[in-house]
């Protein structure tokens, strides 16, 4: 046997329990819920077949087709306004705070990741309610005459999206910041460039592929999360998450919420495709 063709043997045996992982436990699943997607119900009984019938309702029903436009644009929203607070705060932690102190600043950045997902959820339940922090404050200094209806709208539901993958940007983010010479910005100055081309044809195209990493995980978080809308935002506008557990939960319908989770599926590979271009994880 060939060096080469040892190497390539053991190569394949030591990736061959992630493949095996993988298949077992992705795509095998992935495709009986392909499959139980062309299903249909009769009753409270499953028939199997080739049923295209739950994704022609999923695009005319628009309640459901309601659900996947919520999604969206909370998840859109969420990404668009994580990124622009997570860029600073982690330009901050990588050029102003002191090399010893960085380890600290990032510490307390990712705290809210040690807490449960549901305690940070109900946390904020109390912080925007009716007799929470928010009111209270508006109303002491008299900027409200009553309580504002926080909870249970899509702004609670964002906020709460908004502190947990804050944090998640700003790491991606530093990580891009940290590998930044200064050389760089320095060069551009000295070829007569102010500080806001510095940024917007220097440092910021250097570390979109931080920002786009960090975009795309909290697309991928956000857009498949139940806990944070059902919590905060209530049953006001469905999301698809929670759409899907509606379906499980009280409808018993299998096929339909197989169907409506691989159209979820296919959102988020699509914004794989979308990113793609800048998703290089070996940079970040």
């Amino acid at each position: 046997m060939t060096l080469a063709a040892r190497d390539r043997r053991l190569g394949w045996g030591l990736l061959a329990p992630a493949l095996i992982w993988t298949a077992a436990f992705f795509i095998l699943p992935f495709l009986a819920m392909v499959a139980l997607s062309f299903a249909s119900m009769d009753g409270r009984t499953v028939v199997h077949g080739f049923d295209p019938g739950n994704y022609v309702r999923i695009f005319t029903d628009w309640t459901m087709l309601k659900a996947l436009i919520n999604s969206l644009e909370i998840t859109l929203v969420v990404t668009v306004v994580s990124v622009v607070l997570a860029w600073p705060l982690a330009a901050i932690i990588a050029f102003r705070v002191p090399a010893r102190w960085q380890r600290l600043a990032l510490l307390l950045a990712v705290l809210p990741f040690w807490t449960s997902y549901v305690v940070r959820s109900y946390s904020w339940l109390l912080v925007l309610g009716q007799n929470g922090v928010v009111n209270k404050a508006l109303l002491g200094l008299g900027v409200v005459a009553e309580p504002l209806q926080i909870v249970a709208t899509r702004s609670a539901t964002v906020i709460g999206f908004v502190h947990f993958f804050v944090m998640l940007l700003t790491l991606t983010i530093y990580a891009n910041l940290i590998q930044l010479s200064p050389n760089y910005a320095r060069a551009a100055q000295d070829l007569g460039a102010n500080r806001w081309q510095v940024f917007a044809h220097v440092i910021l195209p250097l570390t979109l592929p931080g920002v786009v990493t960090g975009a795309f995980l909290t697309f991928v978080l956000c857009i498949g999360d139940y806990i944070t809308p059902q919590i905060l935002g209530g049953n006001a506008e469905l999301t698809l998450p929670q759409l899907i557990m509606l379906q499980l939960g009280r409808s018993g319908n299998f096929p339909l919420a197989s169907a409506l989770s691989v159209v979820l599926m296919a959102v988020v590979t699509l914004a794989y495709f979308a990113a793609s271009r800048w998703l290089r994880l070996d940079r970040v």
